[in-house]
């Protein structure tokens, strides 16, 4: 079920939107459509669906916004009711957006379409996100002098596998931002059907590099990365073989695990999660990621990021839709129960 909508434009910080010099946290990516039967109806079936602005760089943006970091969203979106439709429901989460638009008729707005399931039927994702705006995205689009005076730049590698032009662009806003003392972060973002999981591997070994940070889904990185083991031993693989500083591998409703490479020894530090009842999953990682950044860069260490992370997973996990709407009084008795259940 593919559906084909044509678009794009070139214009400034949209309206209504203030701008400031500088952003603690940015972010940047492809934020796709997302539809969704309710419940777990099948597609084929289906007379309805909610429609969501779903991107990793996103929410990522609208989790760290929502505990208090100043974060600034980046892309490219066409020109289109569909580009604009993910504009207004960013906005509606009070992120500061930047956006290139693009009038191109080839260029499209990125679709997802999800279908929840309950065992033993499988939940999945359909992408149509060919030919994407956001897939030509060039490091002109983008407001290098916000990027280069940032804390930190964070982005998913699902945006930077949609073509090598997208790849080479990611590159080159993650360089720039370090080049100005940022710290920068990168999700592995594997999602099967999107692109083949060597494509991801690939584009990882590029930039690598320029990569500080790698959060990655235990399951994902086992595919899309070729690797085996516990998280422990899957944290610690991929930080040697790719040179990054924190590995934070997250275990879905088991909790997460943070690696930290001192020198002369490799730091990890463990969350178990609470239990809690799931009303939506699409938001966890996200909100997780939003979390630990926002920590970061209030400047707790290590253990505490991972503390929140976790709790900000639990507590978008029972809300729906893909975005943590919350303040820190509603956020801290769920870490501090995080670090009892892990003691």
């Amino acid at each position: 079920m593919l559906v084909c909508f044509q678009l794009w434009a070139v214009h400034l910080s949209p309206p209504g939107v203030h701008v400031r010099d500088m952003a603690e946290l940015i972010t940047f990516g492809e934020t796709p459509i997302r539809f969704s039967p309710p419940g777990k109806q099948r597609l084929e079936m289906a007379r309805e669906a909610t429609i969501h602005a779903d991107g990793t760089a996103s929410n990522v943006a609208v989790a760290a916004h929502e505990l208090g970091a100043e974060t600034l969203w980046l892309s490219k979106l066409p020109e289109t009711p569909l580009g604009r439709r993910v504009e207004t429901q960013l906005e509606e989460q009070g992120i500061e957006t930047n956006i290139t638009w693009s009038e191109t008729a080839e260029h499209r707005q990125g679709l997802v379409f999800r279908e929840s399931a309950a065992t033993p039927r499988e939940t999945k994702n359909w992408h149509d996100r060919g030919h994407t705006a956001a897939a030509t995205a060039k490091p002109a689009d983008f407001p290098m002098e916000r990027i280069q005076s940032t804390e930190t730049i964070f982005t998913g590698l699902s945006t930077a596998v949609l073509s090598e032009q997208a790849a080479k662009t990611t590159g080159a806003l993650l360089r720039a931002a370090a080049g100005g003392g940022a710290m920068t972060a990168v999700d592995l973002d594997y999602s099967a059907g999107l692109a083949p999981p060597e494509t991801y591997d690939g584009v990882l070994e590029t930039l690598a590099p320029e990569i500080d940070v790698l959060f990655a889904d235990e399951d994902s990185a086992r595919q899309a990365l070729d690797r085996s083991g516990g998280p422990r031993e899957l944290a610690n693989t991929i930080a040697s073989g790719y040179d990054l500083e924190i590995v934070v591998i997250t275990r879905s409703e088991r909790g997460a695990i943070a690696l930290r490479n001192s020198p002369g020894t490799n730091i990890i530090h463990e969350r178990e999660a609470v239990e809690y009842e799931s009303i939506d999953p699409t938001g966890a990682h996200g909100a997780f990621i939003g979390a630990f950044l926002q920590q970061l860069i209030a400047g707790s260490d290590t253990a505490r990021s991972l503390t929140y992370a976790v709790a900000a997973e639990t507590l978008v996990s029972t809300i729906p839709g893909p975005f943590l709407t919350t303040t820190m009084g509603e956020i801290d008795p769920i870490a501090d129960a995080v670090v009892e259940n892990s003691q």
